[in-house]
């Protein structure tokens, strides 16, 4: 039997099954066999799980700028038209499906940030499981910094299909990862550690990480009200987290009252939109500035004055070290050490090494070694 008709028998299994307190366990540990079971078909087709990474099944889309956004959405919801008006991409603009046959790449330049948006072909419902190249599509967002999920505003529930298909492909947006935390060891068995009055039992872990090929090993969870679809993705260790922003767009076709109505019925943030009109564009590279948690950091080289003018955009977490690499090739082969000024300095000049992490308006000077050219 195949991984395929497995995978469909379990399936059958668990539609079979009453669901209730008695079964949860037995329905637990199917799903984690068929998350099994279903990374096991990527890596059987491709050789590895799906990404954006050069030998996968994705785009080979180039990262650039200080952040990357997809545009993700069914055919003919409006996307290329949004890329134009973000950027000056000049995506092709056509009123029937399927008009974006590849991933189009444009650059987004806002209050100093430049940020790199995607233009995705349209997907279509089933496209996790390969339907209309739907799994090259859905892989770019993998790597993404900011899902736009965008939405026809005459098919408002296209939103909750849109959401089902990229969790089915490992992309859980606005989402957080498990508070579980798994150390591997070479022996001792498995150690379990859970917060009392958890949905999760100790037998349940066990059984998910023998799935799991987890023999040795701590597992801490520390969320009372983890699911066992939470456990199979901690466990799987492939799933991704990124923000997103519903697109509605169109909105210049419907009156104030009808959109007014709908835009509860999508229960997440919303930014209503009319690319073909322009209207609530610059609203929206406001939206998606904000939720890329940009923060600024202003250089002082050795010796020299701080560029007050032109500060280095980041996004809310970087540490000395991602900036080095931002700089340059070299910067981390030949740091020293930094001195930094503002709010993660806990005085005037701080000497911190490549994990210290900054805050917005900080200001830094990078040492390089003595021998560096």
């Amino acid at each position: 039997m195949g991984i395929p008709e497995k995978i469909k028998e379990i399936e059958d299994e668990i539609h079979k099954t009453q669901i209730n307190k008695a079964t949860e366990f037995h329905i637990g540990i199917l799903k984690a066999k068929i998350a099994k079971l279903k990374r096991e078909l990527e890596e059987n087709r491709h050789g590895k799980t799906v990404s954006t990474g050069k030998g996968s099944s994705g785009y080979d889309v180039r990262k650039e700028g200080d952040a990357t956004i997809v545009l993700i959405g069914f055919p003919s919801v409006g996307k290329s038209t949004l890329l134009n008006c973000l950027t000056n991409a000049n995506s092709k603009i056509a009123s029937y499906q399927f008009t974006t046959l590849t991933a189009i790449p444009g650059m987004m330049e806002y209050r100093g940030a430049k940020i790199q948006v995607i233009d995705l072909p349209g997907i279509i419902k089933g496209a996790a499981s390969g339907k209309g190249m739907g799994k090259k599509v859905l892989s770019v967002a993998r790597n993404a910094d900011l899902v736009l999920i965008v939405v026809d505003v005459f098919q408002p529930k296209h939103f909750s299909i849109l959401v089902k298909e990229l969790a089915e492909i490992g992309i859980k947006v606005n989402k957080k990862p498990p508070n579980v935390h798994i150390h591997k060891t070479e022996k001792g068995g498995i150690s379990v550690s859970i917060d009392q009055g958890s949905l999760i039992s100790e037998s349940m872990v066990r059984e998910m990480c023998r799935i799991y090929g987890i023999h040795n090993g701590r597992i801490t969870i520390r969320d009372p009200d983890l699911t066992t679809d939470d456990l199979i993705d901690a466990l799987a260790g492939n799933r991704v987290y990124p923000n997103s922003l519903i697109i509605l767009n169109k909105i210049d076709l419907i009156d104030t009252n009808t959109l007014d109505a709908m835009i509860p019925f999508l229960e997440e943030d919303v930014e209503p939109v009319a690319a073909s009109s322009n209207l609530n564009i610059e609203m929206l590279k406001e939206s998606i500035f904000n939720r890329l948690e940009f923060i600024r950091i202003y250089m002082r080289p050795k010796g020299e004055k701080t560029d007050y003018e032109e500060p280095l955009i980041v996004r809310k977490g970087t540490r000395v070290k991602d900036i080095c690499a931002k700089l340059h090739r070299n910067m981390l082969r030949d740091f020293r050490f930094a001195l930094v000024s503002g709010k993660s300095a806990k005085f005037e000049g701080q000497k911190v090494g490549l994990d210290h992490v900054m805050l917005d308006e900080d200001v830094l000077t990078i040492i390089k070694k003595i021998n560096a050219i």
